[in-house]
């Protein structure tokens, strides 16, 4: 980070760590992330915790088949403003896969390797989307185990968001002049979030009840996490409480706001502003690149393009003059 004014404090009167927070403020900007059974889709589960919770904005993001098991993300409140702007994190699947005929190690090993890196894939016609063809990149696909007298193979697949897995498993039959039949998928990984993130269905509805009829919310707490979990990837600029003001009224990011920034961030990239706290205030888009801003002493840093942090929460430091 660049520490551009090692003086700057903030006011406990205002904000707080979001670790903190309430369940009432999670539940305004707050992430679940659901262990997802097979069976029902994802628009159906995410309906029933809608329910649940009483809340009327519960979107989730990275949509799996009704087969498919794994990490569905569920977003509260504001932080469905992020999903198609943040949930684009690449994703880890666990495929089991069977074969028309006998197929060795060694052939298969080499299909995969083949198939690594940017390929076409074409959503499959059952798919919700136009079907068009597009790239994706496979970043790693190892083949972890075979049973040659069910012609099974199961094997991991490391890819970009939005990668049709059903498409992936057609394509190695076809190079391999054989069916090859997507038998079962789970996703263990997406974005920054692993399997040790999520929760199941049951574990939630306990939790609600626990909060609704007992009013206990220990276990619900541990189940949202505030919207800052899925931004750690984004690049941070720390502004001023004054700032953080300024910005939760739509304002845009001043330099004499700054207090630091990550030092390989460049112009026209997405950002976090962010308080002394740790909270997200906004997503901006950067004006200047970190080398310039360091050396501007006025003019505009940044400009929200998704404003997080609800106005009133840290007072006006401006005249309304």
């Amino acid at each position: 980070m660049l520490i551009l004014d090692e003086s700057a404090s903030t006011d406990a009167k205002y904000g707080g760590d979001p670790a903190d927070r309430s369940i009432e403020s999670l539940l305004d900007a707050g992430v679940i992330l659901v262990d997802k059974p097979r069976g029902p889709t994802s628009h159906q589960l995410t309906a029933w915790a809608r329910e649940m919770l009483g809340i009327q904005r519960l979107g989730h993001g990275g949509t799996l088949d009704p087969f498919a098991t794994g990490l569905l993300t569920m977003m509260c409140g504001k932080a469905t403003r992020l999903t198609e702007m943040v949930l684009t994190g690449d994703k880890r699947y666990l495929a089991l896969l069977r074969f028309g005929r006998d197929v060795s190690e060694e052939e298969l090993n080499e299909v995969l390797e083949n198939l690594t890196g940017e390929i076409y894939n074409v959503p499959p016609l059952e798919s919700a989307v136009k079907v068009r063809v597009r790239t994706r990149e496979i970043r790693e696909m190892p083949l972890l185990e075979t049973e040659s007298e069910s012609r099974l193979a199961a094997i991991t697949i490391t890819c970009n968001a939005g990668t049709y897995i059903r498409t992936l498993a057609r394509d190695i039959g076809l190079i391999l002049d054989t069916t090859c039949e997507l038998l079962e998928l789970h996703r263990d990984q997406t974005g920054s979030f692993d399997q040790s993130h999520a929760c199941t269905m049951q574990q939630l509805t306990d939790a609600i009840f626990l909060w609704r009829e007992h009013e206990d919310d220990r276990a619900l707490r541990r189940l949202i996490a505030p919207v800052e979990a899925i931004l750690t990837h984004l690049p941070r600029i720390v502004v001023k409480d004054g700032a953080v003001a300024a910005i939760s009224h739509g304002a845009a990011l001043a330099r004499p706001g700054v207090v630091s920034l990550d030092e390989g961030i460049e112009r026209g990239e997405l950002v976090v502003l962010e308080s002394l706290k740790g909270e997200a205030v906004a997503l901006a888009e950067t004006n200047s690149a970190a080398s310039k801003i360091a050396s501007m002493e006025h003019g505009e840093v940044a400009r929200p393009k998704v404003v997080l942090m609800q106005a009133g929460i840290y007072p006006q430091t401006w005249s309304k003059d």
